[in-house]
């Protein structure tokens, strides 16, 4: 994470705890000429619109007191969804044997995309099953990995 988003990350925590959930990532990102702040939090039982709602009024009046960032940008809260990313080693340990994408940087075989069950994640190296067969993919091929839904 950048210098920004690890100070967001450590102001969100305590205010996402208030609502009973966790901090899955934060992102601040410029597309399509915007900046956006995001922050992914995360429930056991999924997270509430109400529970994005609270995070998003209190967190962004504390980013705003701080002025944490010059000019304009949009900011968002919302659930790390059941299709996220996995980016931290705790991620993928945590969805170990789950159906995930890897999407690489460079074609392998003619192609860029594998879906498989995660098996195996070493410092970023990733390894998944497709079809009863291991695939192992370097860190510096990795361009992203998600969870996938059957």
């Amino acid at each position: 994470m950048s210098k920004l988003t690890d100070t967001v990350a450590e102001l969100a925590v305590p205010v996402i705890e208030k609502q009973g959930c966790t901090l899955w990532d934060v992102e601040y990102v410029k597309e399509a000429g915007t900046w956006y702040l995001r922050v992914y939090i995360d429930h056991p039982d999924g997270v509430s619109i109400d529970q994005c709602e609270a995070v998003s009024r209190e967190l962004d009046a504390i980013i705003d007191e701080r002025d944490l960032i010059p000019g304009a940008y949009t900011f968002e809260v919302s659930s790390a969804g059941a299709e996220r990313s996995l980016k931290r080693p705790g991620d993928f340990e945590q969805f170990m044997g789950h159906l995930v994408e890897v999407k690489l940087y460079q074609g392998v075989g003619g192609r860029k995309e594998f879906l498989g069950n995660l098996t195996g994640y070493d410092n970023g190296d990733v390894t998944i099953d497709v079809s009863g067969s291991k695939m192992e993919f370097k860190k510096s091929q990795v361009a992203n990995v998600r969870l996938r839904i059957g």
